[in-house]
């Protein structure tokens, strides 16, 4: 199986050859695969449904059995059937135009890996069809001011037992602007002996070199100075950030002291979050450090540059409400009193 055990009824061997193919050819991470599965089950439960005659909104839907998913079956699938499941995503499920599109993407998936990989079907009826148009916001972030805050607020916390570990990694998410995953699974040997770098594994298991400024070096110097004290109890001895379990720290607990600290300083009124912190690194450097986009794409570890590129959208944001606040914006040539001829 390509990651979590499968109920029979939920998948077939065709499936699981593409999910499989997902994980270990091209490298894509578990959570990934995952939800490849959870939209494929979706699109080819909708397909028999429709093919047997059962309602979409019936509890029966929700227990169709996919495990007779083949590649005779899926020779039967026309432009017309995929076109018809995006529109039941969009009237029934009422799916957003970004939920409808990693549907469509990893139905294309599927369907190119069967016409091109495997070869087993010779039309894709995929191909053509577009990707509903996404509407680009603005990534939310923190200003300097609150990422001030945010930071002396954790120091100045009496209560706190993990007060050095907690700065850490918040600092962290603001100076390097790494991932929730990329954070918790740092190793103390990813750590270079002069503290100048560190490793992480980003999306899609790829590696990249974090470099760290005088902020970082200090905060994990004096994290790993309490981490030491307890070193014989640890249970996970390479994981760098450590639970009160003393084991590694999980995604979840860092979500809650994230939220935790959000809520001290006043801010959880804005909806931030670990991936808010990341955008809030991003925002600065760019906006006020004046880091190169490409420079920036490399430190953030985006794929694609275009991804990067909407942190120069939220400068001209920024711009143009600099220009709206010019004292002669409201000013406008009718209501200018009219000069008198002497």
């Amino acid at each position: 199986m390509a990651t979590s055990k499968r109920k029979p009824e939920e998948t077939s061997p065709l499936i699981e050859k593409f999910l499989n193919y997902k994980l270990v050819i091209q490298g894509r991470s578990p959570k990934t695969v995952d939800e490849y599965h959870l939209d494929l089950r979706l699109f080819f439960r909708y397909f028999i449904a429709k093919r047997e005659g059962i309602p979409t909104s019936s509890e029966d839907f929700d227990k169709i059995n996919i495990s007779i998913v083949d590649e005779n079956l899926v020779r039967k699938i026309e432009t017309l059937d995929i076109l018809e499941f995006m529109s039941y995503l969009a009237a029934e499920r009422k799916d957003a135009a970004a939920a409808r599109s990693r549907k469509l993407s990893a139905i294309k998936a599927f369907f190119k890996y069967n016409t091109v990989v495997l070869r087993t079907i010779e039309v894709n009826p995929a191909a053509d069809i577009e990707s509903p148009k996404l509407k680009k916001a603005l990534p939310k972030y923190m200003t300097l001011d609150e990422s001030l805050n945010l930071l002396e607020t954790i120091n100045n916390d009496p209560e706190s037992k993990t007060k050095e570990r907690d700065y850490c990694i918040i600092t962290l998410f603001l100076n390097c602007g790494m991932r929730l995953s990329e954070l918790v699974g740092i190793n103390v040997t990813d750590i270079d002996s002069q503290m100048r770098s560190l490793r992480v594994v980003g999306k899609g298991n790829k590696e990249r070199i974090v470099y760290l400024n005088d902020a970082c070096r200090d905060a994990l110097k004096e994290y790993i100075a309490v981490r030491q004290k307890d070193i014989e109890y640890l249970r996970d001895q390479p994981a760098l950030f450590i639970s009160r379990l003393h084991k590694r720290i999980s995604p979840k607990t860092v979500q809650w002291l994230v939220y935790k600290y959000l809520g001290e300083a006043g801010l959880n009124y804005r909806h931030l979050s670990t991936h808010k912190l990341r955008h809030t690194a991003a925002t600065l450097m760019y906006q006020q450090g004046g880091v190169d986009v490409l420079a920036l794409q490399q430190i953030l570890g985006h794929e694609q540059l275009s991804t990067t590129q909407i942190y120069t959208h939220v400068a001209n944001e920024g711009l143009e409400r600099a220009v709206s606040q010019n004292p002669l914006a409201g000013v406008k040539r009718k209501d200018l009193p009219e000069k008198k001829d002497e």
